[in-house]
């Protein structure tokens, strides 16, 4: 694309590799996520493990590779979930207007006031370690914002002409808005997405940093990086890993959705 520029595709092409690694990690991986040489803990990055073995001599690569399976799967279920929800809900009340609209939004105002990372911990600690709690926490904070997005955009495009002339015409409000509406906030949601999954894949790896996320013997980049934490004076390599793959990750989401904006909407 003419307005994509090269640091969003370099973010994408990293992006497929890290995903693609992730999906195939059972062949990517040279060890398992939980074999265990007890005569090789600690060791510093070799050609037999390319960075390293954490203390209980777990080979830090594969576990890297593994880990970005749970990083990523939980960042883009939890952002799709969140998407769908606060799609229906913010299109919902920009295009019924008025009191419905003015309800609705009070409501969003309520939960948008919450501090995101205290709900996070409260229902993780309710629900348990685990990705299933994981997924419901991030997912419960993250929508409002969507929903404030798309309730914004729905209330300008349903003024527009094309949409009153329809209704002149006696469209109904399902045709008109998946015929009218829906297709021009496809932009919209598409860019949010993109920065919406960095966002998760930093929150879960918050909370599995404090000791709140995946439970062992599973892990994800912040369970690694916990796990690095410990030992950061003398072995620094543990946590070196994992929070630079935390971090190219965010940023080529970033670069991503910066392109996907300027490609997508270059009016913007």
């Amino acid at each position: 694309m003419k307005n994509f520029p090269l640091s969003s595709r370099l973010s994408a092409l990293f992006l497929v590799v890290i995903a693609l690694a992730a999906i195939f990690a059972p062949w990517v991986a040279p060890y398992s996520y939980e074999t265990q040489d007890t005569m090789n803990t600690l060791a510093s990055p070799n050609s037999a493990n390319w960075l390293g073995t954490d203390r209980l001599g777990r080979d830090l690569f594969s576990r890297m590779i593994y880990g970005a399976r749970v990083s990523l799967f939980v960042g883009v279920v939890t952002t799709l979930l969140a998407m769908l929800i606060g799609t229906v809900y913010g299109a919902v009340s920009g295009y019924a207007g008025k009191r419905t609209d003015n309800v609705m939004m009070r409501i969003v105002d309520v939960v948008f006031a919450l501090p995101d990372l205290l709900m996070i911990i409260l229902i993780t600690v309710v629900m348990g370690r685990g990705v299933m709690g994981i997924f419901i926490a991030l997912t419960l904070v993250s929508w409002v914002t969507v929903a404030r997005l798309v309730r914004g955009e729905v209330l300008r495009i349903k003024e527009l002409t094309y949409v009153e002339a329809a209704r002149a015409l006696g469209a109904s409000h399902t045709r008109i808005f998946v015929r009218e509406i829906f297709p021009n906030i496809i932009g919209l949601l598409i860019v949010t997405l993109s920065f919406r999954i960095p966002v998760a894949i930093l929150a879960e790896s918050t909370l599995s940093f404090i000791g709140l996320g995946i439970s062992p013997p599973f892990s994800s980049w912040g369970t690694l990086a916990n796990d690095g934490w410990t030992a950061v004076k003398f072995y620094p390599h543990l946590i070196l890993y994992p929070s630079l793959a935390i971090f190219f990750t965010i940023l080529a989401f970033n670069f991503l959705g910066e392109g996907l904006r300027d490609a997508l909407d270059p009016r913007t």
